[in-house]
């Protein structure tokens, strides 16, 4: 059963169209009460008033896009798919069946569980058949994507690493780089430096591999109307660097073609900040606000950090925050997560959906 946790806006459909209704209705009772002194004519311009007020409510509806939105997977292939059909988005099929739907992944596909490969393919499918639909989906680079494309292993399970066995020829001696994190910067490494089981999800997910490349299509900050979706969250600096310049240079570097830049290897870089995830105060709200106002967006959607209780919004409703923790790693380890829910925003109107199961 799914459920509805719903945020209503002062100038939501449903009141447009509680005035529009109750304003076409006087305009014809005017018209009725008229026509005894003013013949037929003014009725029908009561008629007509109430007609051209009921096209204008249904072009509202008609043109305010439906947006879903779903936090990190990692790795739990039931959990990207109850996602996607809790937003309307596939079938039973894994199909797409949303039209003209827009959904958002914000990123973290990666470790944690062992069906990563699956669901990276699943999602690259589903950007194909959307678009051919007049829909989008958008799944974005997190920080766990980022972390396998530098050799950061710490979060990969076992069968993470079987999952990768056979996708991607390689040599033991092909170079990589890797990240030190003692000192923050790359080393020089060749793949026979490593245990033989992980050689092939390195060559995959390295820049310049074959999964790598399908990264490479992701962005790290995606707008959609007046919404910013990111994993971690876009400060007032990383919008005087330049979203597309982000985003441009992140693609770069998972083709092999450039150098990672400093903006996405730091805490405060858009896939590690949890400046507005961490109960922020009215400094952080602040610097929200200053970055959302340069931008010209209204609000921002982002992962990353967990939100026991479920998808939650902090800064008036400025930010929110959509990892609840659904793939099973958590729920086998905590007394939360595991339960599936998604961001729904149509227009001004913002509310959750829950899958109660």
């Amino acid at each position: 059963m799914n459920s509805v946790l719903f945020i209503p806006p002062l100038d939501s459909l449903p009141v447009l169209f509680l005035y529009g209704f109750v304003g076409g209705y006087a305009a014809l009772v005017s018209g009725l009460a008229a026509q005894q002194n003013q013949g037929m004519k003014t009725l029908k311009k009561g008629f007509i008033a109430l007609t051209v007020l009921g096209v204008a409510i249904s072009c509202v509806g008609e043109d305010e896009q439906r947006i879903v939105a779903f936090g990190d997977v990692h790795g739990d292939l039931e959990a990207a798919r109850g996602a996607l059909r809790l937003a309307g988005a596939i079938d039973e099929q894994d199909r797409w069946i949303g039209d003209d739907l827009i959904v958002v992944q914000t990123g973290d596909q990666l470790d944690r569980g062992d069906q990563e490969q699956a669901i990276l393919d699943l999602f690259e499918r589903l950007r194909i058949e959307s678009e051919a639909a007049g829909g989008a989906f958008h799944a974005l680079l997190g920080n766990h994507e980022l972390m396998n494309a530098r050799v950061d292993l710490r979060y990969v399970t076992d069968g993470g690493f079987a999952d990768f066995m056979d996708t991607v020829e390689y040599e033991p001696g092909d170079s990589l780089k890797v990240w030190d994190r003692s000192s923050g910067t790359f080393r020089s490494a060749i793949l026979a430096d490593f245990e033989p089981h992980q050689r092939a999800r390195m060559a995959a997910l390295m820049p310049g591999g074959p999964y790598a490349h399908l990264l490479a299509q992701r962005q790290v900050i995606a707008r959609v109307g007046d919404n910013i979706f990111v994993h971690g969250g876009v400060l007032p600096e990383h919008v005087a660097y330049g979203i597309d310049e982000i985003n441009s240079s992140a693609q770069a570097w998972l083709r092999g073609e450039a150098d990672l830049p400093s903006v996405l290897s730091g805490p405060e870089s858009p896939q590690w900040t949890r400046l507005y995830s961490d109960d922020p105060d009215s400094l952080a709200c602040e610097v929200l606000k200053e970055a959302l106002t340069a931008l010209e967006a209204k609000r921002i959607v982002m992962g990353h950090t967990i939100q026991e209780s479920g998808i939650t919004s902090a800064c008036d409703a400025q930010a929110w925050r959509i990892d609840v923790a659904m793939a099973a790693y958590y729920a086998s380890r905590n007394d939360y997560g595991g339960s599936v829910e998604v961001l729904e925003i149509v227009g001004d109107s913002v509310r959750v959906l829950k899958d109660d199961g």
